[in-house]
């Protein structure tokens, strides 16, 4: 299969795109946890918006670009933000705070994306329309914004499924105690390649995709709705 120069760019921006989304979200775990009094991602150097703190060669550069190639759902993941639960104030509810510290940063770089789609919008097509910016420039600068859009959604609500290691187990995580919580702090540490199983391969297999109906009824409608409010 050939792709085009332009798709090659494209698929190298979307990327981009992941990693620096995947970084804000990693910090933003590190930054509750350190709130709740837990210095471990400080003390690690992971406080941090330096690429080289963070990003995991297969997570964060190899998995978004074949995902990208293959025109399908690009997710990624950056190296896990270390922390320390013994050393939270309140461990069972600072911990749940932590967790989704890391989707509410996707949330709040989709409503940035937003506001500059809107900008890009209300600026850039007077100024096409003039002359004054071409067309391709003005779809750079429509394209950008809704690509960093629509990556931080996919990454906000992908976390939010409640399957370790993703976010959203610490939903349930928070309602476990004593060996019921130890057993899952175990199942943790061989979870995600059970998950890329569940939410890739056997889809492929059975030809019933639950991860994209799911993301398509919340990424997908809230990323129509932020778009028809800004345009």
């Amino acid at each position: 299969m050939g792709y085009s120069l332009d798709q090659i760019i494209w698929v190298v921006v979307t990327v981009a795109l992941v990693m620096v989304s995947a970084i804000v979200h990693e910090l933003a775990h590190g930054l509750a946890a350190l709130a709740c009094g837990d210095p471990t991602a400080k003390e690690a150097g992971r406080l941090t918006l330096d690429p080289r703190a963070h990003l995991d060669g297969f997570g964060s550069v190899v998995l978004p670009l074949l995902m990208a190639l293959l025109g399908g759902v690009v997710f990624a993941f950056a190296k896990p933000v270390p922390y320390n639960p013994r050393r939270l104030r309140h461990p069972r509810r600072d911990e749940l705070i932590v967790a989704l510290a890391g989707p509410a940063s996707n949330l709040l770089q989709a409503l940035l994306g937003a506001a500059l789609l809107g900008l890009a919008w209300h600026l850039g097509v007077p100024a096409a329309a003039s002359g004054a910016l071409s067309a391709d420039a003005l779809g750079w600068l429509l394209d950008l914004p809704s690509a960093y859009m629509s990556v931080n959604l996919t990454l906000c609500f992908f976390n939010l499924i409640p399957f370790p290691p993703l976010d959203g187990s610490k939903v349930v995580l928070f309602f476990l105690t004593g060996e019921a919580r130890r057993r899952f702090y175990e199942l943790e540490r061989y979870a995600m390649p059970v998950l890329i199983i569940v939410l890739y391969l056997v889809p492929r297999l059975l030809l019933v995709d639950p991860l994209g109906a799911y993301l398509d009824a919340t990424a997908g409608e809230l990323y129509g709705a932020l778009v028809r409010a800004v345009m």
